[in-house]
């Protein structure tokens, strides 16, 4: 696996958590655990999330 192909991977691993998130109407310990750890791993790539956030948590 390219690093190209590991980023995209962890991109739309990210999303898919976002969405989940989007869409539960209470607290979810270990969904935020996973989101900040999809998110530490993607700043390692020097990807910022913030906008993907803003797009997805409307």
């Amino acid at each position: 696996m390219t690093e190209q192909e590991v980023k995209q991977n962890l991109i739309d691993y990210y999303i898919n958590l976002l969405r989940i998130k989007a869409s539960e109407t209470g607290t979810n310990k270990e969904l935020d655990i996973q989101l900040n750890v999809a998110k530490i791993k993607l700043s390692s790539y020097s990807i910022d999330t913030a906008e993907i956030e803003r797009m997805m948590l409307q």
